[in-house]
Formats: structure tokens, C-alpha cells, sequence
């Protein structure tokens, strides 16, 4: 069998919310806060409707079998889809055919109640993903990861995964937020026979065997944290280095901003971009920034809606945007440019996403616009979310003002965030902008995920033969080689049809006190406090 050892786990972070300050200056240096604008609205990551926020918490309050690992990103750290490593999972191997993941427990491993983690309860765990009427169904069928009869228990400490045909993304599906590992013997204790899987129950208890443990937790408000001292899953076996943690909502940024700068917080994330230069400029605090490597900020243009169902209408637009005014005036210029590629119809290599060659140019922009039927140009509406409001409404007057130059003439829409996320999912905006995050950066998944079907997150509608073929041949090639060959052809097609216009991936920025180190950009992009230490 080809067969991997894992690194013992993943390194230490820790999370912290609510409450006074330890009065010892010893607990202070052993506790984070925490403060963050949006709420842990469920204590179980899987439920619909789960926020970021409680995805963050998951993260660190629940062990999975994997997690991805970490790497450096110029000074600062960033997770690797790259590498596989354990939490509750010793070691793993694969059999010769790919078909078959054998999965071997740490021996040593607990629930918080103390009890030992078997292969029973990942049995149970992995059954309610796949079975239960939650968010990690869906997300697990992207692995291969659909019936429960998959999933054998050969031993106390050894559970086998056993595949149709080998899936690239079947391993990477289990380091996700959804994949938590459950103390099935508790979880059941609360199950019924209307709501087996005590889904009700876990919203708001757990039955974990994660690095925190969660000593309150008032929604909207705040959850403080303490060290699980008996976790087992850090790297070499290592304990967090934060033994308490105060997780606080605090909904304004500039609020956040200030506490930081003040001393009576320690992190947070989500502050406004207007607000970083001053804050990078401080004594007291320090911004970590970290381009969003997993997502990008899109123009999408309806592909199945006249005049964008015309190709040339497509390349007109995306040739009279101006990128430049467009990435200073919503950003900042904080991010990384998906722009202003060198490359023709060949791209340099197999990553996505990458900077596109698409470059202002108004005459040519023009003549496209002629050639596709409209030489005194349209009239269309171009819209965006209320929530999105400080980055898209300066871009939004660009985009007007440049696309009026070649007779296109927008309305602007800002929409509230439910009317636009109705919209959006319903295919009625010719064009629009938004931004997509994908948990598993992996070439052929971004094109999966946001190219084919008739799906939600297909944001332009685009229908394409070949790259339906294209992703389907990605998603079960073994050899290398041929995979990176699919993926550069699924680029080129993107490139060549322009269904919708990547803009840049923006930074990730963390304010932290300046005594706090260790911050790793993570694909749910919240804070993995296992990591972080007080230097």
C-alpha cells in the first residue's frame, strides 16, 4: 500500500470572548480576547445558517480526522491544501487502486467527558455527514462521500473509507469545517426518534474532543473558552499556548479597531480597509495581511441573459473596466491583482485563480461592442450588496463612468443582502459584482464550483460542454501531469468565453496587539487561535 504518516496535528490557537480581564498579569498573558462583528449563531458548524464565526469556533472547540497544514506566505502563515496531516487521525494510507483510505486513530485520544474516541464514533460521525439533512452532505458529495455503507470499522482504533473510483478531493473533505468528529455515546443520549443525529441538541451543546472547551456561551454576546489539557492533536502533541479565550460580538469595527489600540483586546479581523494604513501605523497594534489565496472578487455577467449572452459583449466589457481605479479606490490596492496577466491564450501554469490577460482598452472595447450588434452601446443595471457597500460602491461609479464611455449606460443598485443573495441564486441580475470563496483551492474545484451546473454558485450561468468534460476528467485523474494539462485547458477556455471578470483576491487583515504572533490565514477565513501565541 502507498502509505503516509501524518505530522502529529495540527500546531496551537486558541480563541477568547466576554468578560473582565484575569486580574493576575500571569492569567492575562494566558488569556486572548477576541472581538469580532458578527455572532456564533450555532454551536454546531454543519446546521444551515451557520455563521464564519461559528465555523471559527468548530474549528477549535472540534477535532476532524485531518487538517490541512500551514505555510509561510512572505513573513506571515497561511493554511496548505497541499498537505495533509492528523488531528484525531494518527496516520492514513491509501491502497494501490486509490479506492480505499485506511484511517488509524490516535490511541491516546479523549472526548472532553474524558472518554476514549474510538472508531465507533467516527463511524457515527461520518454517517451523520452523509446522511443527516445538514450542510456537510453537499459538501461531502464534492469527495466521493455519499452513503454511510462507504464508511467500516476494522478495529477499535481503525476505520476504512472506501471510494467508487479514486477522488482527488475525498481526503481534502474531511479536513473541512463540516467534517467534526462527534462522542457519539453523548450525542445519542439526546437523539429521538424524530431527530436522530441529535441535531437540535448540538446546536447548542457539544460533543467534542477539540483544543478548547467552552465554559458559557451567551449568542450574540460572547463565549469564553478554557485549554482542553488532554488534547492530543497539536503538532509533537503541543497544548495550545492561550489557556483561556474571550470571544466578544462587537458589532462596529471602528470599535474593534479601538479596543485593540487601547489594550482591551487582543485580535480581530473584518476591519475596515479605509481604517488599516492608520492602524499599521501604530505603537500598540499590528495588521497581518494575507491575500486571500482560496477566493477572488468577481464582475459577473449573466451568460444565458441578452446582451451577455454574446461573447463579444462579454469581451467589450471586461476591456473597458478600469482595473486600476477599480483595486485603489475599493481596496486600497490591499490585495493580489487577477488582472493585467502577460500570458496570450496559453497560461504559465496550472494555478488558479490567476491574474487574467484583460487590460483597459476603450477603442477596442468599442469596436467589440460594433462587431456584437450595438454600436451605440445599452442600457443595463449593475448591482451589489448593501453589505458590501465600503469596496463596491466606489467601484460601482467607476464601473459606470467607464462603461458610459463606450455608450453602456448602468444603473447602479445597491440591494439588501437577502433581496441580493435571492436574486443571485435565482440567475435575474445581468451584472453584477460579489466575491466566492471556495474551502478546497484546487484548480479543477474552482471551475467545478463556480463553471458548471445549474447551481448556485454557478454566478454567470456559463454552460460549456467541454468544461463539464474537463472538470469530470480532473476529478478522477491519478496522473499529475495530465490533471495540470486539464486544468491549464479549463483556464483557457475561461479565458476565451469571459463569463465573468475576475477583478483581485483581496488581503485577509488581522489586527492583533503587537505581543500576539503566530496568526495563520485559514480557507474560512476566521482565526485559528491554536496557533497563536503571546511572544
Amino acid at each position: 500500500m502507498k502509505r503516509r504518516v501524518l505530522l502529529q496535528g495540527a500546531a496551537g490557537a486558541a480563541f477568547m470572548a466576554g468578560g473582565a480581564w484575569p486580574a493576575s498579569a500571569q492569567s492575562r498573558a494566558e488569556t486572548l480576547r477576541y472581538v469580532t462583528g458578527a455572532t456564533i449563531n450555532t454551536l454546531d458548524t454543519t446546521m444551515p445558517g451557520a455563521t464564519r464565526e461559528a465555523f471559527g469556533l468548530s474549528m477549535n472547540v472540534y477535532d476532524r480526522l485531518f487538517s490541512f497544514g500551514r505555510k509561510k506566505v512572505g513573513d506571515n502563515w497561511a493554511f496548505d491544501p497541499d498537505t495533509i496531516r492528523g488531528e484525531l487521525a494518527k496516520s492514513y494510507s491509501i491502497s494501490p487502486d486509490s479506492k480505499v483510505i485506511t484511517i488509524t486513530l490516535r490511541p491516546d485520544a479523549t472526548w472532553h467527558d474524558g472518554t476514549p474516541v474510538t472508531a465507533e464514533d467516527v463511524k457515527w460521525s461520518l454517517d451523520r455527514h452523509v446522511t443527516a439533512k445538514s450542510l456537510a452532505a453537499p459538501q461531502f458529495t464534492t469527495g466521493s462521500l455519499t452513503n454511510a455503507s462507504q464508511f467500516k470499522i476494522v478495529d477499535p482504533q481503525t476505520v476504512t473509507v472506501t471510494l467508487d473510483k479514486p477522488d482527488r478531493l475525498a481526503l481534502a473533505n474531511l479536513c473541512v469545517c463540516y467534517a467534526i468528529m462527534i462522542n457519539s455515546k453523548l450525542a445519542k443520549k439526546h437523539a429521538t426518534a424524530d431527530d436522530p443525529w441529535a441535531m437540535e441538541w448540538m446546536k447548542t451543546n457539544t460533543a467534542a474532543s477539540g483544543a478548547y472547551i467552552i465554559d458559557s456561551h451567551k449568542p450574540g454576546e460572547s463565549t469564553v473558552l478554557r485549554r482542553n489539557e488532554k488534547w492530543v492533536g497539536g503538532a509533537g502533541g503541543a497544548l495550545p499556548s492561550f489557556k483561556r479565550i474571550i470571544i466578544q460580538t462587537v458589532p462596529e469595527p471602528a470599535t474593534r479597531a479601538n479596543l485593540i489600540e487601547r489594550g482591551d483586546a487582543d485580535l480581530a479581523i473584518d476591519l475596515a480597509a479605509s481604517d488599516l494604513p492608520t492602524i499599521e501605523k501604530s505603537a500598540k497594534s499590528k495588521v497581518v495581511s494575507i491575500p486571500q489565496t482560496n477566493g477572488f472578487t468577481h464582475i459577473s455577467m449573466n451568460t444565458q441573459m441578452a446582451p451577455f449572452d454574446n461573447l463579444k459583449v462579454r469581451q467589450a466589457v471586461a476591456m473597458a473596466l478600469p482595473y486600476e481605479d477599480m483595486f485603489k479606490a475599493a481596496i486600497f490596492s490591499r490585495g493580489t491583482k487577477l488582472y493585467g496577466g502577460t500570458w496570450a491564450t496559453v497560461p504559465p501554469d496550472a494555478s488558479f485563480p490567476q491574474a487574467i490577460p484583460n487590460k483597459t482598452d476603450l477603442a477596442k472595447a468599442k469596436a467589440l461592442l460594433a462587431e456584437a450588434g450595438h454600436p451605440n452601446g445599452f442600457s443595463t443595471t449593475f448591482a451589489f450588496t448593501a453589505g458590501q457597500t465600503a469596496t463596491a460602491e466606489p467601484m460601482a461609479a467607476l464601473v459606470k463612468e467607464s462603461l458610459g464611455k463606450i455608450g453602456i449606460q448602468v444603473e447602479i443598485q445597491k440591494k439588501p443582502d437577502a433581496e441580493f443573495n435571492t436574486l443571485e441564486s435565482e440567475k435575474k441580475m445581468p451584472l453584477f459584482t460579489d466575491g466566492a470563496t471556495a474551502w478546497l483551492p484546487y484548480t479543477y474545484y474552482f471551475f467545478y464550483l463556480y463553471f458548471t451546473r445549474d447551481q448556485r454558485w454557478n454566478f454567470a450561468s456559463f454552460k460549456s460542454k467541454k468544461m463539464e468534460d474537463l472538470t469530470l476528467d480532473a476529478r478522477y485523474q491519478t496522473d499529475k501531469a495530465k490533471y495540470e494539462e486539464g486544468c491549464k485547458q479549463m483556464i483557457e477556455l475561461f479565458n476565451a468565453e469571459t463569463p465573468l471578470i475576475m477583478l483581485w483576491q483581496p488581503n485577509h487583515d488581522a489586527v492583533m496587539a503587537k505581543s500576539v504572533d503566530g496568526y495563520t490565514y485559514q480557507f474560512y477565513r476566521q482565526a485559528d487561535f491554536r496557533d497563536l501565541k503571546r511572544v
